[in-house]
């Protein structure tokens, strides 16, 4: 049975933001450009050769992957 006085509590997690250029690589501190969320809550960061290096196994142990490694092959798009 439910008290009037309890509130409605729902968990909602926060949308990851994109990586920035200050997001750095946990294995040798270069830009990340990968974010894996772990089943413990905990984000690890990787540069795009230890994304490469270690990209499978993390995806089988990820709750979340965010791969942004198409920012290093994306052409920047001409200003007037």
């Amino acid at each position: 049975m439910r008290n009037e006085s309890e509130a409605d509590v729902t968990t909602a997690v926060a949308p990851s933001t994109s990586l920035t250029a200050e997001d750095r690589c946990d294995r040798c501190g270069a830009q990340a450009y990968l974010r894996v969320q772990m089943t413990s809550g905990f984000d690890l960061l990787f540069c795009a050769h230890h994304a490469r290096e270690h990209g499978d196994k993390l995806r089988e142990v990820a709750t979340t992957v965010v791969d942004e490694t198409h920012k290093l092959t994306a052409k920047p798009t001409p200003v007037d």
